[in-house]
């Protein structure tokens, strides 16, 4: 459990609900991680396909907490648009703000997100915002009165983990105190286990669980794993070290000729 703006969250694990093979997966997928949270993007809502409807549907049968995103936006004006539109579809002020910059990495243009979560946040909205792991940005949105933040640490979709440990490790000891989520570039239960293990409050994910040979086992799997890294957190983990430390003492220890 971990508190975002002034709500206490039941799972640390946020759940996206996109590219599952069917309805029934991402149901049981959901209920097999037990998120706290789903994502879901207002472009299913209104592309067209005649589905959205049946999705919405699905997602309210779930009863877990939605958070709107505004997912392939790329100017602060269809991002901040794309915002009011999920609110007064989703019936809620929460949203995830993605304002992408480059369409290959699919990497947040800072500059706009800080100018589009400003903009939000002043209109009553909780904004989560997905940024990178640069500081200066994390206390550019906290002044723009974000109140989390939700760093990557590694491209959308990529799979590839914590690709800069020793930035996520900076980024968390100098927020002391803001809820931080993992958002964008896990691909396996170790790589969320790491990051809570550093002391991030949650992590947000998607492909990794979607695109699994079987969505719902790798749902239980982060589960565990997203539990197991708090756990270890809390118990304080021993710092690596250099040198080989022996575990049995050496000294008082019988000697056999």
């Amino acid at each position: 459990m971990f508190e975002v703006y002034g709500e206490k969250i039941s799972s640390r694990f946020l759940l996206g609900t996109a590219q599952y093979p069917s309805p029934k997966v991402l149901a049981d997928a959901v209920k097999a991680s037990g998120a706290g949270i789903l994502t879901v993007s207002l472009r299913r809502e209104t592309a067209g396909t005649g589905t959205g409807g049946k999705f919405w549907d699905l997602i309210r049968e779930l009863e877990v907490r939605v958070l709107p995103n505004t997912a392939g936006c790329h100017t602060v004006k269809e991002a901040v648009t794309t915002a009011k539109m999920a609110r007064d579809l989703f019936k809620t002020d929460w949203v995830k703000l993605e304002v992408i910059g480059h369409h290959d990495s699919l990497q947040p243009d800072v500059f706009a997100l800080v100018e589009a979560a400003r903009t939000l946040n002043e209109d009553g909205f909780k904004v989560f915002p997905y940024t990178t792991d640069d500081i200066i940005v994390g206390e550019k949105l906290l002044e723009a009165g974000c109140e989390v933040l939700m760093p990557w640490c590694a491209p959308i979709g990529s799979a590839k983990g914590p690709v800069n440990r020793d930035a996520l490790r900076a980024y968390r000891a100098h927020f002391q105190g803001i809820p931080l989520v993992v958002d964008a570039g896990l691909g396996r239960p170790s790589h969320a286990a790491e990051v809570l293990e550093l002391g991030f409050d949650a992590v947000l994910l998607n492909t990794a669980v979607a695109k699994a040979g079987d969505p719902v086992a790798m749902a239980a799997a982060f589960a565990k794993a997203i539990e197991a890294g708090r756990q270890a957190f809390e118990a304080i983990p021993l710092e690596p070290r250099d040198m080989a430390v022996p575990s049995t003492p050496v000294i008082g220890m019988a000697v056999f000729e």
